[in-house]
């Protein structure tokens, strides 16, 4: 492949990332929407069991990811990553359909809260492996010396599909009412992810491969031995997914309930004011991105390290005495502006480190592993240790993973120096030298 234009380049970034913004709606409508559908596919343990169940069946989804990582790292290495991505929105759509036509308990009894699980299953993978590819592609199709910048739209759209659906649920609610949505509207959200991912899928189809054909039929293309060749890598994106996983799912997702729970606001006042935050959010990640072209991937990973080392007790805490949600809302766009340190270039940081005939499974399905553990779990952490009245731990827990990830900040290079994009034959991340079949 070439080097693309600019103009070339952004028509690709969009297109990858449409892809991107539509699973992450797709998947995060299921958390918006689950409290007027739940009690329909969870019968007989009231509404706080049915709630439990259906958010069991969400962190299930984030445990299916590495299988997901797996499969579609493997497909993206060796068919190609616009393969991987279009096979990965494909599946996603299919399953927002399954969901808007489910039947309930009403219908179909026991078997309902299976056919959800199944299919929130077959989201969970689908999400699993729309990461690594895209994370990959839009790194490898950016400019050089301008990666970073192109790659941060990654989580632009990540942030964007969080957001048009929290933006999707404060509407409905606002003009349909909760008991029409429980009625049957809530289906309404999952036809309209199902249309999105059809036109993503179009979009996508028309996508420049990255990889050359030299490097899918590489003799250890998308084998996990392969990667396993590569430890420091592996090891080094583990540790720096687990606290930016951890911090990402602390300061956007779980920032609802910690402000209800703790914070004592009303559910309607936190509802209209966490899409300001994740709007300001989404917005600094191509600037902070940019940045990090100038001072080097290292330096914004060790700036984001330290500040989650630093941050967590002290802002946490805060949020928890305020009494007005404006300076609350300040305090936690002041803990996302040191996460986007992380956020804005987490796919470049990670494809930097594999060579391109990995790169697909090194960074998906190492991704997804971190990512299921201390991401999918934070929520569920930071409820059990407020449940059991030693909630004020829990600020706690996130700078001890802080200081793992700063040691495994530590063990990186300097990607002007050891981009295996940029420069892969000098990259020092412990290289293996193998032969093209």
């Amino acid at each position: 492949m070439g080097q693309l234009s600019t103009r070339e380049t952004v028509w690709a970034i969009v297109k990858a990332s449409s892809g991107n913004l539509v699973e992450w709606f797709d998947f995060y409508i299921y958390a918006f929407f689950s409290v007027y559908f739940a009690e329909q596919f969870f019968t007989g343990t009231g509404q706080t069991g049915a709630f439990m169940q259906a958010a069991g069946v969400f962190f299930i989804g984030f445990l299916m990811r590495p299988v997901g990582g797996y499969i579609f790292g493997r497909i993206s290495d060796r068919f190609g990553r616009k393969d991987a991505m279009v096979v990965s929105i494909l599946m996603m759509g299919f399953g927002s359909l399954c969901l808007a036509a489910l039947p309930t308990a009403a219908t179909v009894g026991a078997w309902a809260p299976v056919l959800l699980l199944l299919v929130r299953c077959i989201q969970g993978i689908a999400v699993g492996g729309e990461y690594g590819s895209t994370a990959t592609y839009m790194s490898e199709i950016a400019q050089p010396g301008r990666r970073g910048f192109f790659s941060s739209f990654q989580y632009v759209t990540l942030i964007g599909g969080q957001l048009l659906a929290s933006l999707l649920a404060v509407i409905m609610t606002h003009t349909l009412g909760g008991d029409q949505i429980t009625a049957g509207w809530w289906r309404l959200p999952f036809v309209i992810g199902a249309v999105a991912a059809l036109v993503s899928l179009w979009l996508r189809s028309g996508l420049t491969e990255t990889t050359s054909k030299s490097d899918r039929h590489h003799e250890g293309a998308g084998t996990f031995r392969e990667v396993w060749h590569h430890q420091r890598s592996f090891w080094v994106v583990f540790g720096i997914t687990c606290i930016g996983s951890l911090t990402f799912y602390t300061f956007s997702t779980y920032m609802q309930k910690y402000l209800i729970n703790t914070g004592g606001f009303s559910k309607g006042d936190v509802a209209d004011t966490m899409p300001v935050c994740l709007f300001v959010f989404m917005l600094m990640q191509p600037v902070i991105g940019a940045i990090s072209d100038k001072i080097g991937r290292k330096n914004s990973m060790l700036i984001f390290a330290v500040a989650m080392i630093v941050l967590p007790v002290p802002v946490l805490n805060a949020i928890g005495r305020q009494t007005s949600l404006f300076d609350a809302g300040l305090l936690i766009i002041l803990a996302m502006f040191f996460l986007s340190f992380y956020t804005s270039i987490s796919g470049i940081v990670k494809a930097e480190m594999f060579p391109a005939y990995i790169r697909g499974l090194g960074v998906g399905f190492t991704y997804a592993i971190g990512n299921s553990l201390f991401g999918g779990s934070a929520e569920y952490v930071a409820l059990f240790m407020k449940q059991h009245g030693f909630g004020e731990v829990f600020p706690w827990y996130v700078t001890v993973v802080a200081v793992f990830g700063l040691i495994a900040v530590l063990f990186m290079h300097d990607n002007r120096e050891h981009s295996t994009i940029d420069n892969p034959g000098g990259s020092a991340y412990g290289k293996r030298p193998a032969t093209a079949s």
